[in-house]
Order: C-alpha cells, then sequence, then structure tokens
C-alpha cells in the first residue's frame, strides 16, 4: 500500500511539472490553429536563462523562472512577428515546415553559443524531501508543482479577468467575428504565441532546480507534451494540465511493475487505447 500511495505522490507531482511544460503548446494550437515543433526548443531557452539568472544574478532558478517566461514571450512574440503569422493561414505542410525549420535554428544557434555542456545549479534543497511515515515528498518536485499551480491559476485569471484574455478567448472561438468587434487579431496572436513559449519557459526554468540543460535538452520533452496535448485534448488549457498530471501517474505506476526503460512502452499503450475510445481527449471538444 505504501508502495502505491508514493508511486502515487510521486506521478502527481512530476504530472503536475509535465502540465505546465505542455500547457503553452495546448493554449498555441488553441488560438492561433497552429501546431508549434519548436516548442520544446523554448523549453530550452527557458532553462538557459534561468541557469544565467543563477549564475550572474544569483537566484534561485524557482525566482529565475520568472525571468525565463518574460524572456520566452519577447522570444516568442518576435517569432510570431517574423514568422508565424505570415502562415497562419497557409497549408498545414508550410506550418509544419517552418516550426520545424524554427526548431533547427534555435537548437544550432544554441549550439554554436553554449557548446554541448550539461550546466546544472546548486541549491540548498535540491537532494531534500519531506517524510510522512514512510512516505516521502521530494522538496524540488514539490516546489516545482506549486510553483506550476500558481502559474496556471494566475494563467486563468488572465483569460477570464482581462481584456486581453477575453479577446484571446473571443480569437480562438471566431477570429473573423473578434475583428468585427474590433479585436486585432494580429496583435492578439502574437501575445496568445508568446505567451504560449512564455509558459514553456517557464517550465523549463522551473525544472533546471533538478535537472541539466544542454542545447538537445528539448529532444527529451518533445515528444512528452505531444502526448500530453493530444491525451487532454488539443486546444484545452485544463485539458494539459490534466494530461500531463495522468501521464505522470502512469509512468510513476508503470515502474513498480517493470523496468524504468519501460515507462513510455506502458505510457504510449495507455495512450493509444484511451483515444481509441476518446479521440478527442479527455477535455477535447468533439468535432
Amino acid at each position: 500500500m505504501n508502495a502505491i500511495l508514493q508511486s502515487l505522490i510521486d506521478g502527481i507531482l512530476i504530472g503536475g511539472v509535465y502540465g505546465v511544460i505542455s500547457v503553452g503548446l495546448s493554449l498555441v494550437f488553441g488560438v492561433l490553429r497552429i501546431v508549434n515543433f519548436a516548442q520544446a526548443e523554448f523549453l530550452m531557452l527557458g532553462m538557459y536563462s534561468a541557469w544565467f539568472a543563477s549564475r550572474y544574478l544569483g537566484l534561485d532558478p524557482v525566482f529565475g523562472a520568472f525571468i525565463s517566461l518574460a524572456v520566452g514571450f519577447v522570444l516568442g512574440f518576435i517569432c510570431h512577428w517574423l514568422f508565424i503569422r505570415r502562415i497562419i493561414n497557409a497549408a498545414p505542410v508550410a506550418q509544419i515546415f517552418l516550426t520545424v525549420g524554427l526548431l533547427a535554428v534555435l537548437e544550432n544557434g544554441a549550439l554554436m553559443l553554449f557548446g554541448l555542456d550539461f550546466r546544472t545549479v546548486s541549491t540548498p534543497y535540491q537532494t531534500a524531501a519531506i517524510e510522512f511515515g514512510d512516505l516521502f515528498i521530494s522538496v524540488p518536485y514539490l516546489i516545482a508543482f506549486c510553483m506550476g499551480s500558481v502559474v496556471c491559476v494566475m494563467l486563468w485569471l488572465f483569460l477570464t479577468r482581462t481584456w486581453i484574455g477575453k479577446g484571446i478567448r473571443a480569437t480562438a472561438q471566431n477570429a473573423m467575428a473578434a475583428s468585427l468587434f474590433g479585436i486585432d487579431t494580429q496583435v492578439i496572436y502574437g501575445v496568445a504565441f508568446g505567451l504560449g513559449t512564455g509558459l514553456t519557459a517557464f517550465g523549463g526554468g522551473v525544472i533546471l532546480s533538478y535537472s541539466s540543460v544542454s542545447p538537445t535538452v528539448g529532444a527529451q520533452f518533445v515528444t512528452l507534451m505531444f502526448t500530453v496535448v493530444v491525451l487532454g485534448g488539443l486546444g484545452s488549457v485544463m485539458g494539459a494540465l490534466l494530461g500531463g498530471i495522468v501521464v505522470g501517474i502512469v509512468q510513476a505506476f508503470s515502474a513498480l511493475a517493470m523496468p524504468i526503460q519501460m515507462q513510455n512502452l506502458t505510457l504510449f499503450v495507455f495512450f493509444i487505447a484511451l483515444l481509441a475510445f476518446k479521440p478527442q481527449g479527455l477535455l477535447g471538444a468533439r468535432k
């Protein structure tokens, strides 16, 4: 029983982090209807931003993650203005080629600037754990989960209580109708894309407290991010959070009976089985 409870706790904590790094991808698709294959590279940029904030400003990665959020937003807004806005109404193949090309540029640019070295930060709580009898809660995972929850609540408040947030929701539902009501949809698209990349960068800053960063770190998360988003429902912000928690729990419980190398096999079997019965995802809208 303790092993089951421990796996449940671990799965929820790590799953919450999965949801945070994936919610930006879901937001971008929900508003722009573009699948951004370069999304994981903004996770990498967020990790580097938090690393530099820790190295040169002395900030804990948890606080450096807010710098990552700002950097990710600005870079995302610039990428939208320079590239993404030109292919919003283009054929899907053009969107795929552009975002895959952006992935290659960001990854190889990071390789040129930072090299292949793995970089980490040291924090006082890096190996700390809270004990409840026979149960252990990893402090870095708990902090990452709490920070992710706070940002997701702030995102929900932003989308529901502010004029820009309401403009994003209106544009996601019907861009033509939104423009007829005086909403500048191009600005909204830029803000939504920047917010999506910024949230993923924020997640990268948070996980730096227990992970390492290199220019190719995005490859470790890209498949997982798409799995979370599709599982939760494409375009559903809350679905991405729920999908992340489900993925974390499935991985944690599969480790009880299988080698850790088999975690992804169990996850994808579960993923395929669920989509066979609910192809729109857990919270996705039926078309």
